[in-house]
């Protein structure tokens, strides 16, 4: 993929830090990180543009935009035609003890309205932070599955004792690897420790996750 040329906006030290990274990730090829930048700096740059009387200086932001915005949808485009071939791939690598990792963190970008079927393969949900043993987790999993009736949605169990991949399949098309599965986090210190039960705030194991697309994802 073409990469992109443009410089900084001398307008906004916002728009010039937000912008030079973008082009740094553009640069390296990192395009799902360089577009949000993009459209943050584009954005940036329309506020400083809607606050500017000069009409010599309007117009030179209103340049800068277009070009911005000529990269940002080109790169949208590209992304979008790799979720097409199923060749999207983004990668998160969390660190030892880092945080700001919880669930919805990971999931709801590709969570929305076109999502009616989840699929969960974990064969470790087993510690006493996330799952007990075989009875008490049984109990633990009818009762949500009892809770979550009430919203109208439904939860089908299957165990295996073959399975070894741990994936999550949306049925839009997105898939979610984690290495470690649903158990990242580390065991919270007590039960009224921070992140006991606000999931960002806890600590989490060292873990990859990987981000693929393919609209013709199928049932597991």
């Amino acid at each position: 993929m073409a990469k992109s040329g443009m410089g900084q906006d001398p307008e906004s030290p916002a728009a010039v830090k937000v912008l030079k990274r973008a082009v740094e990730l553009d640069s390296e090829s990192r395009y799902p990180q360089a577009l949000v930048c993009y459209q943050e700096g584009i954005d940036l740059l329309l506020q400083v543009m809607k606050g500017t009387n000069d009409h010599t200086k309007r117009c030179n932001l209103r340049e800068k935009i277009t070009r911005y915005m000529e990269r940002a949808e080109n790169i949208k485009k590209y992304l979008d035609q790799e979720k097409e071939d199923g060749k999207y791939h983004k990668q998160i690598k969390i660190e030892e003890n880092a945080t700001g990792f919880s669930y919805e963190s990971l999931f709801q970008e590709y969570l929305n309205e076109t999502v009616t079927e989840v699929w969960i393969e974990d064969p470790y949900i087993r510690h006493t932070h996330q799952g007990i043993e075989r009875e008490q987790q049984n109990r633990g999993l009818k009762e949500i599955k009892e809770s979550l009736r009430n919203y109208g949605v439904l939860l089908e169990i299957e165990y295996s004792s073959s399975i070894h991949d741990r994936e999550i399949r949306f049925n839009n098309g997105w898939m979610i690897k984690i290495g470690r599965g649903l158990d990242y986090f580390k065991k919270p210190q007590g039960h009224f420790s921070l992140g006991y039960c606000d999931f960002d705030l806890r600590p989490c194991h060292e873990t990859t996750v990987d981000i693929f697309h393919n609209k013709h994802t199928k049932k597991i």
